[in-house]
């Protein structure tokens, strides 16, 4: 019989390690709520009609897509099959997909809903997502996104929170140097303009943003099958390559951009959201005006933002940006902007366990395991245990009858905090032997200053 396996791409996540990505999941969904985001979930599958379209060409490629029920290939035609065009297929006998990201599916949420919604409108999302790309490290098929976006307003201060809950949700977790970094579409568009490639620059967008996966030399080569001059090119890496603080930069670009209105307004705008921050009494630490950034999905149309856990083997753990006319890809005559942003929890995982910064207290999986000699202190400690349940203590007993020792190795692998170890003498006096699992101390208490020492 042969063994079983995963879809590449896939994981199952056994105890130990869904406890510390519950530690990552109860951190982001805390913070969410601090700044009143609202939870919402949506269906693991769309129509294709909602996804396609919304990632760029390259996004489309890797969508997942679900199979029609029933005899999807009867109303196909001889000629057809023959064909072997597999997107012409596609468009027949696949209509569902799974969900690509957390946004589309949220923006076609508000369009449906938009007449129960309150505007602006803060809501929070946390589900898989599946994507059919190449598996490797830090990138899989199904992975957990948390999204917080909000939708109905033009203002930059959304902006500048995103900033200050990615800073909150990477103190909670203990992570100390990163780099947030930021940009605006409109700056981009500026630097198109600058080189006179105005008419091309999705294509640049695109290419911009595989600097990091692919290296310069790759994106040159890119950019000169699209059709780009080798001036064109010695211009847009000039202003690549520009070093600086933020407040430079800017400066720089502000006189590049004096024709470019694109440019001229997304430089105003960054620096709007870092004003936002001085006025919230936070500092532009961690914060990082990044003219390479281009965050490759399409419907991004303002500010972006990336985030790096440095000094780590790990792409970005988090990234996002403002979009104004997702909502109208649906049909919405008013057209709402958006803003958002969603971290990956399956790479904050893995950073956080090259730094090894999960508290040992997630490893921990009940705070109480009661063990016993004999059927009569079995059946004494099960009283003992309701009462530390309704006391709010989480604990187990041992359910079957064995020596001490493996009862107490027991609790050492599977990282219970105290043993509560109940024999005759314990049962008559009423004083119960309780053992610190991890300092090795025990000490005979009452059950109540048990509970209350536990509390």
């Amino acid at each position: 019989m042969e063994k079983p396996t995963l879809p590449k791409g896939t994981r199952d996540f056994g105890p130990a390690v869904m406890a510390k990505r519950h530690f990552i999941l109860e951190n982001i969904r805390q913070v969410f709520r601090n700044y009143g985001f609202q939870p919402l979930e949506t269906p693991a599958m769309e129509n294709l009609t909602t996804l396609t379209g919304k990632y760029g060409d390259e996004g489309d490629q890797l969508l997942f897509r679900i199979l029609n029920s029933g005899d999807f290939l009867k109303d196909i035609s001889n000629p057809e099959l023959q064909a072997r065009n597999s997107k012409l297929l596609s468009s027949q006998i696949a209509e569902k997909g799974l969900r690509y990201d957390l946004t589309v599916p949220f923006a076609r949420f508000v369009v449906m809903n938009r007449n129960e919604i309150s505007f602006p409108f803060r809501r929070y999302q946390i589900q898989p997502v599946w994507r059919a790309d190449r598996p490797q490290k830090g990138r899989y098929r199904e992975f957990l996104q948390c999204d917080a976006d909000v939708v109905g307003t033009d203002s930059l201060l959304c902006e500048a929170e995103i900033i200050l809950m990615i800073r909150e949700v990477f103190r909670e977790l203990g992570i100390l140097d990163y780099t947030i970094k930021v940009n605006h579409r409109g700056i981009l568009s500026g630097i198109a303009e600058a080189i006179g490639a105005a008419e091309n620059d999705t294509t640049l967008f695109v290419a911009i943003d595989k600097l990091d996966k692919i290296g310069e030399d790759k994106v040159k080569e890119e950019l000169r099958t699209k059709g780009f001059t080798e001036n064109r090119l010695a211009s847009l890496f000039e202003m690549l390559h520009v070093k600086g603080s933020t407040v430079n930069k800017l400066a720089l670009f502000s006189s590049r951009f004096s024709a470019s209105e694109k440019g001229s307004k997304g430089l105003r705008d960054l620096q709007e959201v870092l004003n936002y921050l001085t006025y919230y009494s936070a500092s532009d630490e961690h914060v990082e005006f990044d003219v390479t950034l281009a965050r490759g999905l399409s419907y991004y149309t303002g500010c972006i933002f990336e985030v790096k856990i440095n000094h780590v083997g790990i792409g970005s753990v988090s990234g996002g940006g403002r979009y104004d006319n997702l909502t109208k890809a649906f049909g919405d005559k008013d057209n709402l902007s958006g803003v958002g942003f969603s971290f990956g929890v399956d790479r904050l995982y893995d950073a956080m366990e090259e730094l090894d910064l999960f508290p040992r207290e997630t490893q921990i999986s009940s705070t109480v395991l009661v063990c016993h000699f004999d059927d009569e202190t079995l059946q004494y400690g099960f009283g003992v245990l309701a009462k530390l349940r309704a006391a709010g203590i989480s604990s187990e007993i041992y359910p079957d009858l064995a020596k001490i020792k493996r009862q107490l190795e027991y609790a050492n692998k599977k990282v219970v905090a105290f043993a509560l170890v109940i024999g005759s003498a314990e049962k008559e006096s009423g004083l119960l032997a309780l053992k610190n699992m991890a300092t090795g101390e025990q000490e005979k208490i009452t059950l109540e200053q048990i509970i209350s020492k536990l509390q």
